[in-house]
């Protein structure tokens, strides 16, 4: 599940990357489709889930 995520979230962190003009379309091209980052992101993204259910866990909130 967060496999997809991941390259979604890439996609659209190159696309606006590129479009502001911060790296070339081929570098953006790169990000959205290297293996390494999409893995990278994954965990990040996990991560980031995880510690919100902790958080929210801690503080009584509804999970």
């Amino acid at each position: 599940m967060i496999g997809p995520l991941s390259r979604i979230t890439l996609r659209w962190i190159a696309s606006a990357l590129v479009t502001y003009g911060l790296v070339t379309p081929d570098a953006g091209a790169l990000i959205a489709v290297d293996p390494d980052l999409i893995a990278l992101a994954g965990v990040i993204i996990g991560a980031t889930v995880e510690g919100a259910y902790a958080i929210a866990k801690r503080n009584g909130w509804q999970t």
